[in-house]
């Protein structure tokens, strides 16, 4: 069984990336838009984790919480964009460095 990633973003430089990994995803420009797409997650139960950039997940939180601690599925990660905080830093790669 396959783990799959969608990924939930503002700008094509994001998605297009996941994308040449194989992470599909999709824009969104709007509140609707983003409510629409996270009905649709909701209901495919293949979609495992959930990625969602940084401003998007701050713009939506509400909605973002309450998902996170209301199911167990889709697992939400927040990712930076190009447009990002930055307030992560490295944070992945010291996770990734401790457990080797």
């Amino acid at each position: 069984m396959w783990v799959k990633i969608f990924v939930i973003s503002d700008n094509a430089d994001t998605c297009t990336g996941l994308r040449l990994v194989g992470i599909d995803g999709v824009i969104v420009q709007s509140e609707s838009d983003f409510s629409q797409t996270i009905a649709n997650i909701l209901a495919n139960e293949d979609i495992a984790i959930l990625a969602i950039v940084e401003n998007l997940a701050r713009k939506y939180a509400e909605k973002v919480d309450e998902i996170r601690f209301n199911r167990r599925l889709p697992l939400i990660v927040e990712i930076p964009d190009k447009h990002g905080s930055g307030q992560h830093g490295n944070h992945i790669w010291d996770m990734i460095g401790s457990a080797l």
